[in-house]
């Protein structure tokens, strides 16, 4: 099993969510996350500048099956993808096991 963890910009969660779903990906945690990354130039907004060092993110954490880590992580960066710096990061660890606290179930049956 593997853990991919995908920090990507607030504005594609909706495509990426969606994505994951038309794929078979229908579980997953999310939350939102403040970050430091490597865009350096701030913006103007009506004429007030303001910083882009703290950056507003969404943070995925999904565990799937070793078979399914390819879809996973093209589906990601396809849906995610807008071509500029601060389109995010993904990364993949290994699950050493899953449990089903319902059940006591564990392994990769779990995750379906």
């Amino acid at each position: 099993m593997k853990k991919i963890e995908a920090i990507i910009r607030k504005s594609k969660f909706r495509a990426v969510k969606d994505a994951l779903l038309e794929v078979g990906v229908n579980f997953f945690s999310y939350w939102d996350v403040t970050g430091l990354g490597n865009e350096k130039e701030g913006h103007v907004y009506r004429g007030v500048s303001y910083s882009t060092s703290d950056i507003q993110r969404r943070h995925l954490a999904i565990v799937v099956n070793d078979d399914f880590e390819e879809i996973t992580v093209n589906t990601i960066i396809k849906a995610a993808s807008t071509g500029d710096v601060g389109d995010g990061k993904i990364f993949v660890s290994d699950v050493k096991e899953a449990y089903r606290i319902r059940t006591g179930e564990k392994g990769g049956q779990t995750l379906k």
